[in-house]
């Protein structure tokens, strides 16, 4: 569960808390046992009910409302607090970047002195185009209006330096934009084009080249190009929004960072305790991991959320495991998240065991207070109307493993493969077996061995 964390707390985010203390004290339930029954961590609800943090999504404060008895008229309000606490926590960083925006246009001289003070093009100088003529005030216009004058001008003097620089060919005719052109006919561009460098966005096929290591495109026919982020940092968070590929009838997203019911991980550090920070939120895992050089520990937990891009179902075929690299264990310390984590509410996954020379993804069913939540079986259909979110659980014990997934998809006669990995690099899991493995003691504010 998402949620922002700040230093204290405004008007907004103190009137959202205290509405969900008054909505909690009218139960005679304690923060463990809401938080038990709501499937988080009972640290995280009383950072919500103090006001130290406002959830990023609405649906657990729903179910909270709603496990505490609040009526349709307090759900209302409840709704409206939320929306004001999340707007008002989001402030602070709107402002910051309104304020560096006015700066850089301060230091530019006003909002006219970046274009017209601007010095003239390298190329239209050794050209010895002239430079534009200044544009004379239009009467009736404003600022902006003439400054988009006076950069069409400057951009066709650039470019028409730029052209009376180029060689002429041989035979006389100029080059095309898209490559130099014969006997009149155009030139071929794009993917077609005879030795072209493949696209990143094209999705690697089952094998590898031996250059690059990485996986390179299917020779299938009717295969459909797939997405493959751009590469990022290490443990990297999710994009931030469904992945867009084109011609794919579906949109995805990743998030690698996925804690065990919230509050359950374990990363392995190559620094001692006096020099890892404290545990971070969960929805801050990723830049707290990149920033100690931290390796999932044990077990890496991915989220894969799939949507159709119409009513049109979308068949997900299989869902396939593939490990590109093995080494020994990660040395240094195993540092966990969270003492431990308690809930009534077990998620269905994909369990994978990167240990087996073959690694699969085997269904798993999850549990709702003792009610069986029915394993996601392949062939799975998905639509714009009914979205899915795979769960996968990888774990390690004897390797420091690199691996991605590939998802299968057909629709409509179309079939393909997404590379599904960290982006743009493979996840990597490590096992922590006989690593020291420690834990934060809040009320000493250090960590320690864990027990």
């Amino acid at each position: 569960m998402s949620a922002h964390d700040g230093g204290g707390s405004g008007g907004e985010v103190a009137e959202f808390a205290a509405l969900l203390r008054a909505l909690k004290e009218r139960t005679d339930r304690s923060y463990g046992s809401l938080a038990r029954r709501l499937g988080m961590n009972t640290s995280t609800l009383h950072r919500y009910c103090a006001g130290d943090a406002v959830p990023l999504d609405f649906a657990p404060v729903e179910r909270f409302a709603a496990l505490c008895g609040a009526t349709p008229r307090e759900r209302v309000e409840l709704h409206r607090r939320w929306l004001l606490a999340v707007a008002e926590r989001r402030r602070p960083r709107a402002a910051g970047a309104a304020g560096a925006a006015e700066a850089v246009q301060g230091a530019a001289g006003g909002p006219d002195a970046a274009v017209e003070g601007a010095p003239v093009p390298e190329g239209a100088s050794a050209a010895g185009a002239p430079p534009p003529p200044p544009s004379p005030p239009l009467p009736g216009r404003p600022w902006y209006r003439r400054r988009r004058v006076v950069v069409g001008l400057a951009s066709a003097g650039a470019l028409f330096g730029m052209l009376s620089a180029l060689p002429a060919p041989p035979d006389g005719q100029r080059a095309s934009a898209d490559g130099p052109g014969r006997g009149g006919r155009p030139t071929v561009s794009g993917p077609a084009k005879a030795g072209a460098p493949e696209r990143r966005g094209d999705s690697p096929g089952p094998s590898a080249t031996p250059a690059s290591g990485r996986p390179s495109a299917s020779p299938a026919p009717r295969k459909e190009p797939g997405h493959s982020p751009a590469p990022g940092t290490a443990s990297s968070a999710p994009s931030g929004g469904a992945q867009d590929a084109g011609g794919l009838p579906f949109a995805w997203s990743v998030n690698s960072q996925a804690w065990k019911l919230g509050c359950g991980h374990d990363y392995v550090i190559a620094k001692p305790p006096d020099r890892v920070p404290p545990p971070p939120a969960p929805q801050d895992a990723a830049p707290w991991a990149a920033a100690q050089g931290a390796v999932h520990g044990g077990e890496t937990l991915v989220q894969l959320s799939v949507q159709g891009r119409s009513e049109t179902a979308v068949v997900l075929e299989a869902l396939r495991v593939r490990v590109v690299g093995r080494a020994a264990p990660v040395e240094g310390h195993a540092y966990a998240m969270d003492q431990g984590c308690g809930g009534s509410i077990t998620p269905r996954y994909f369990a994978v065991d990167l240990d087996k020379d073959r690694p699969i993804a085997r269904a798993v069913a999850g549990s709702d207070s003792g009610t069986p939540i029915p394993a996601v079986r392949m062939p799975y259909r998905v639509s714009a109307k009914d979205p899915e979110v795979l769960l996968v659980t990888a774990e390690a014990g004897s390797c420091d493993c690199r691996w991605y997934l590939e998802l299968d998809w057909s629709s409509q006669g179309r079939t393909g493969t997404v590379r599904v990995d960290d982006g743009g690099r493979p996840f990597r899991t490590s096992g922590i077996e006989g690593l020291p493995r420690y834990m934060y003691d809040t009320l000493e504010r250090r960590w320690g061995p864990y027990s």
